[in-house]
Order: C-alpha cells, then sequence, then structure tokens
C-alpha cells in the first residue's frame, strides 16, 4: 500500500507540472498530444572521505568548471562566459554512430566570446516572459495552483516552437546561439563524441524514467555548463540543411540563408543513446512542440 500511494503521489506530481507548462500555452491544448520524440578493504576514514566527495553537488566536482558567470537580471538565470576559439565541428574522432549530415568534420572559427545559459531555460524563468508569474505571486501561498513547487520551477520548460524560443531570448536580452556556437560551448574542449560517461552527464532514454528532470542534476562540462546533452533538446537559431557543413565558412558560420526546418542539438529524456552526441544534429519545422522541445539563450554582451 504504501509503495501504491507513492506511485500515486509521483503521477499527481508529473501530472501537476504538465498542467502548469500547459497553462503557459493555451493555444496548443487541443493541438497536439506529445509523447513521441548511467582486495584490502578500505579504512573508515576512505570511506568517510569518498562519502563526503560524493555527495558534493555536481557543479562543485570538478575544479575545471569554475568559470566567470553572472546572473541576467530579466529572467534571473546564471550566464556562463565562453571565450572565442577554434575547434572541429562535426562527427568526433573514433565516433562511429555518426550520421552523414554530420560530415565532413572541420575546422569553426569562433571569433568573439559570448554568454550561454548555465542551464537549460527554467518554467520558473520562462513565466517571468510569459507574466504568469506576477499573477502567482499575487495570491497567499495556500491559494497557489497544485504543483507549484521549487522543484518544478527548475524543470526545463518545454513544448516551445522556434518563435516562442527566439522571442524568449529576445526578451532575456540575448538570442538563440548559433548551431556552431551550440557545440562549441558544448564540447567544452572535448574532441570525444560525449564530453564524459552518459549516465554521469545527461538524462536520456535508459535513465530518466520516461519524464524530464530539474537541470543542473548532472555533472558540467569542462565550461561549466549543465544538460547540453540530454534532458530537452535545444532550439538553435540556424536554418537546417543536411550538407551545409559541406560548404560550411571557417569563421563564424550563420547557417543556410533559407530553409524548411531550424536546427535542435543536445537529445532528450527520452532519446536513445545514439542521438546523445556532441555532433549529432536534430531538426524541426519552427511551429511543432513538443515534451522535449526546450531552449538555451545567448548574451551578447562584454567579456567579464
Amino acid at each position: 500500500m504504501r509503495g501504491k500511494n507513492k506511485s500515486l503521489r509521483i503521477h499527481n506530481s508529473k501530472r501537476n507540472l504538465a498542467a502548469r507548462i500547459m497553462r503557459l500555452f493555451p493555444l496548443f491544448l487541443k493541438q497536439h498530444v506529445c509523447s513521441s520524440v548511467f582486495r584490502n578493504p578500505l579504512s573508515p576514514m576512505v570511506v568517510l572521505i569518498l562519502g563526503l566527495v560524493l555527495s558534493l553537488p555536481a557543479a562543485c566536482q570538478s575544479s575545471k568548471n569554475t568559470r566567470a558567470t553572472k546572473t541576467n537580471p530579466p529572467d534571473e538565470l546564471r550566464f556562463v562566459w565562453i571565450p572565442p576559439g577554434t575547434f572541429t565541428m562535426g562527427c568526433s574522432p573514433g565516433d562511429n554512430e555518426c550520421f552523414s549530415e554530420e560530415q565532413p568534420a572541420h575546422r569553426v572559427t569562433i571569433s568573439k566570446g559570448f554568454w550561454i545559459g548555465q542551464t537549460e531555460v527554467t518554467v520558473r524563468a520562462y513565466e517571468r516572459f510569459a507574466g504568469i508569474s506576477r499573477a502567482l505571486a499575487s495570491l497567499p501561498t495556500a491559494s497557489k495552483p497544485a504543483g507549484h513547487s521549487a522543484s518544478e520551477d527548475s524543470m526545463p520548460i518545454v513544448l516551445v516552437t522556434w518563435d516562442e524560443a527566439r522571442d524568449y531570448c529576445k526578451w532575456a536580452g540575448g538570442r538563440l546561439p548559433t548551431e556552431a556556437e551550440w557545440e562549441y560551448a558544448a564540447r567544452g574542449g572535448s574532441t570525444e563524441a560525449r564530453y564524459g560517461k552518459l549516465d554521469e552527464i545527461a538524462w536520456y532514454q535508459k535513465n530518466s524514467g520516461d519524464t524530464i528532470h530539474e537541470v543542473s542534476q548532472k555533472l558540467a562540462n569542462d565550461f561549466g555548463l549543465f544538460d547540453m546533452l540530454g534532458n530537452a533538446w535545444e532550439w538553435v537559431n540556424d536554418w537546417y540543411e543536411g550538407t551545409y557543413y559541406s560548404v560550411s565558412p571557417e569563421l563564424d558560420p550563420q547557417g543556410p540563408a533559407s530553409g524548411m526546418m531550424h536546427g535542435l542539438r543536445g537529445g532528450s529524456w527520452m532519446n536513445s543513446s545514439n542521438l546523445l552526441r556532441l555532433s549529432d544534429r536534430g531538426r524541426s519545422i519552427a511551429d511543432l512542440r513538443f515534451n522535449y522541445f526546450g531552449v538555451r539563450c545567448v548574451l551578447d554582451q562584454a567579456a567579464p
């Protein structure tokens, strides 16, 4: 009975979160149903030290993740400074799961540094943009809608179209990242297919429990960015073209001049591991929304 009650509470919590997100998108309610798309015994002191290390928050487990950060006033999210640099974009060396659109691997230079969201845009941040937070803030705590919790505040916003993602970033004082900026930031200097062991860095089909999770619960990359793989796909600014890499300029590529679909990067909680690779290129028609499409913004502001 106790296990049954726990399952019921989890089910109700998921349902309340879904209802809360749906309030942000009233036109969506009857248009789509979204659910397609890790020999010697140890001394007590060693055990104690290991326990302390393993209990540290994910954000504190790597000193390499110490980067210049700041809070962006409009949405109150943390942003990380990404310095200019050069990297190899596309299929990683030794990666035998690459699709044709990830080829050829090619040299790209990002000539200007930029700030990028340390996490995916959260439900709470998006509510500030949508104007719903003011209504909730005016209610006494006991009158707030069921499921309005701190954990849900920290969930990635999903069900966003490309236009809504673009408009949110503009409201926050920034823009969507280019596909090249996204991969440069996601790699964090890595030349591998992933920036760490997948179960340690990402929520995906195998470990997500068929649901999305709060941001920054997994290990960050070496730029200090969380969930660059998994949890929610992230819209990029570029139009998508499967053969673009064969003609892409080396300096600050902006993507094709036009197209039918926009790019998505990073994979999500419901995807298999082969799509959670730093070079994988997703895409979608701009006005589609799914419960695994999210957003992360870039700010063009002065270096720290």
